[in-house]
C-alpha cells in the first residue's frame, strides 16, 4: 500500500489531501493511469501531466520512475519562486 498525497489545485480537483492506495502498478505513470480509471475527478486532475510534478518518498522523480520501495507519492504543481 502506498500513501498518495495531493497538493494545491491537484488536491482541490480530487477532493482529498491524501489516500492510501493498494496498487500493483510498477511505475508512477501506471499508478496515474490506475487512478484515472477510478472516477472522473482523477481524470480531470491528471489530464495535463506537464503541469504536475511528482515525488516518491519526498524525492522528485519522473513519471516513468519505478515504484519499488515507495511508501509515499506526492503530486503537486510546479513551484514558482518569488
Amino acid at each position: 500500500m502506498i500513501k498518495v498525497l495531493y497538493f494545491a489545485w491537484v488536491r482541490e480537483r480530487i477532493g482529498v489531501p491524501y489516500e492510501i492506495v493498494e496498487t500493483q502498478s510498477g511505475t508512477v505513470m501506471e499508478l496515474v493511469e490506475e487512478l484515472k480509471q477510478k472516477e472522473p475527478r482523477y481524470e480531470i486532475a491528471f489530464s495535463d501531466l506537464s503541469a504536475i510534478k511528482v515525488a516518491i518518498n519526498q524525492e522528485l522523480c519522473e513519471f516513468d520512475t519505478k515504484l519499488n520501495g515507495a511508501i509515499e507519492i506526492a503530486f503537486f504543481p510546479p513551484m514558482t519562486g518569488g
